[in-house]
């Protein structure tokens, strides 16, 4: 019995240390199972100790039509604490804004030149953004983000390779990544029209890039003598493709995709956040792309 009393119980846990336990658990495990679990539980899971990174891509591609009020709902839990947001699939001019006002990082969305420009400077801290697929914006937005977000060392713009193919290149987008981004260190920019010409632009530019996703940029011819003696430090993949091939794991199908909120009407605020912008690949499921390096 004496043995006993050193033993702690599971629920009575501080909720910061439940918070780091259950980020390990799948997102719909995170929903679903632990409110369900103990009082304690539930108090924690709706805590900000759980939602430092809300990660709801998967999720939110199975059940589009809740993904607004799940998205609000898990920014109010965060309390302005979260590092990371990824989502798929966004039509909500509202909904970004919203997310703006916060912090940003997001998966599969139809944003606009002209909403980005709009919003782009509240993103000041930004260190990390991805507007993959992202087909509706364009060379202004990129020259906004650029602008306004001067901490921005990672940036992914990879394409789908049937929105490009058959395309003539263009350097609209490149011009302005080369002219207001600097201090990239990361950029992907697979499947995209770039030209030879572009790519020197951009390497001229930003002097601190480590590395360049080019994979499926068929208009790119660069010398590998020139980029070892150049760039040393730089590593190049593509133009060829090796792989490109990536199987997509979706939440299981047996569970129906409910969640309870019933004590979600707390406001939050967000302060920074990796940015994931992606629109869709369900037109054509069967084609997929290179996984990033």
């Amino acid at each position: 019995m004496e043995g006993e009393s050193d033993i702690r119980r599971w629920d009575e846990l501080i909720p910061d240390a439940l918070g780091l336990i259950f980020r390990n658990l799948s997102f719909r495990e995170m929903i679903t199972v632990i409110p369900r679990v103990c009082k304690s539980w539930g108090e924690a899971v709706k805590g900000p100790y759980c939602w430092q990174e809300i990660d709801i891509g998967e999720w939110s591609d199975q059940w589009p039509e809740h993904v607004d009020r799940m998205l609000q709902m898990l920014i109010r839990r965060s309390c302005g604490s979260f590092r990371k947001l990824c989502v798929f699939g966004l039509h909500n001019d509202k909904l970004l804004s919203f997310i703006a006002e916060q912090t940003l990082q997001l998966v599969r969305s139809e944003m606009s030149d002209s909403l980005v420009e709009e919003i782009a400077g509240r993103f000041s801290t930004l260190t990390f953004l991805d507007v993959s697929c992202c087909n509706k914006m364009g060379s202004r937005a990129l020259e906004a983000i650029g602008k306004n977000c001067k901490s921005l060392v990672g940036l992914c713009r990879n394409m789908h390779p049937l929105t490009t193919a058959g395309k003539p290149p263009q350097e609209e987008e490149a011009h302005a990544i080369a002219t207001t981004m600097p201090k990239l260190k990361h950029l992907e920019m697979a499947y995209h029209l770039l030209c030879t010409t572009s790519v020197l632009e951009i390497l001229s530019c930003c002097p601190e890039l480590e590395l360049l996703d080019l994979r499926g940029c068929w208009h790119v011819e660069l010398n590998e003598k020139f980029l070892k003696e150049k760039f040393p430090k730089l590593r190049v993949l593509g133009p060829v493709v090796v792989d490109d091939r990536e199987d997509y794991a979706y939440c299981d199908e047996s569970s129906d995709g409910t969640w309870d909120d019933d004590d979600d009407d707390d406001e939050g605020s967000l302060e920074e956040l990796e940015v994931r912008f992606y629109e869709g690949f369900g037109e054509h499921p069967e084609y997929g792309w290179p996984t990033s390096p």
